[in-house]
Order: structure tokens, then sequence, then C-alpha cells
């Protein structure tokens, strides 16, 4: 096969130049104090235990079930990255799974602010996750074909992400 030409950005068909999306669902998350394990080798760590919160969207509505978390490395330039594991249940009791990882990071004195429990705009600092789900045989497992990614904004009892579905 030959490669003569690597296409460029104008090459490519439309459909390819472009991100298209749909909203999916608000997640609203309850998080007990935040754990700190305290530096490791590789970063400070700490825990977010999440013990409630809420999700409503057009195809689905529901719960989030206590005893997800938040495992958060906080990197030194301001940064935290999340891995995330959320159980969830809709109004109709089906149980399904979201985990995701994410990425915040702003200037300095608004993350500190943030980590105080001060809201701030959030169009001061970035935070964006890319949520994948895992769903049983049945009215939501379309999930199981998806990705998504979510905007996230910080509140002192937790995150609150609107997240879409890559379409």
């Amino acid at each position: 096969m030959s490669t003569s030409h690597t296409p460029q950005f104008d090459d490519l068909p439309a459909v390819m130049k472009e991100v298209r999306t749909r909203p999916l669902f608000v997640v609203r998350l309850g998080v007990k104090p935040i754990v700190t394990v305290g530096q490791t080798p590789g970063a400070l760590r700490r825990v977010g235990i999440v013990e409630s919160g809420t999700f409503q969207g057009d195809r689905l509505t529901g719960t989030v079930l206590d005893g997800s978390n938040d495992w958060q490395t906080v990197r030194g330039d301001t940064g935290t990255t999340h891995d995330v594991r959320l159980m969830l249940r809709t109004d109709d009791g089906v149980s399904l799974l979201m985990s995701y990882h994410g990425v915040r990071h702003g200037p300095t004195d608004v993350i500190q602010r943030l980590e105080h429990g001060e809201v701030v705009d959030p169009a001061s600092y970035y935070f964006r996750i890319n949520p994948v789900f895992e769903a049983p045989t049945g009215r939501y497992e379309w999930l199981n074909g998806i990705l998504a990614v979510g905007l996230g904004h910080r509140f002192a009892y937790g995150p609150v992400y609107s997240v879409f579905e890559v379409l």
C-alpha cells in the first residue's frame, strides 16, 4: 500500500472535521470531605468518596449510589487528574456503571479558591471528563456502544458535569 500522500485536514470528508455531540445528562455528585493519602512517589494522592448524587437527562434519569469514588492525582502544575468509578441507578431500577478520567487545571489563584470551597466562574478554569458506561442487556444497553465527554464545575459539595454523547 502506497503512503505517498499524507492526508491534510482540508482533504478529509466533512464528517471527520468536527466532533458532534448531543446532551446525555447532567450529573451532580455529593462528595464527603477529601481523604488525603499524601505525597507518593508519583504525586500527591487523595480520594473523594461519593456518597450521593443525581443525574437527569431526556433518555435516562436516576441517582448516584453511595460508595462511588474519585482517585485524584494532584500534579505540581495546579492540575488534578481524576480516575472515577460511579454506580448509577436509573429511576426505573436499572443499575449502571460509569467510569471516567478527567483533568482539571487553571490559574493558581482560581484553583486555590476552588480547593477552599469557593464558587468560581467555570470559564476561569478547565475541567473535562471522558465517561464510558457499562449497562446490562435491555433498555440501556445502547450506553455500551457510545463514548461521552463532559464539562465539569466544582462546588463545595462536589462537582456537577454536563455529559454529552459523542455522535
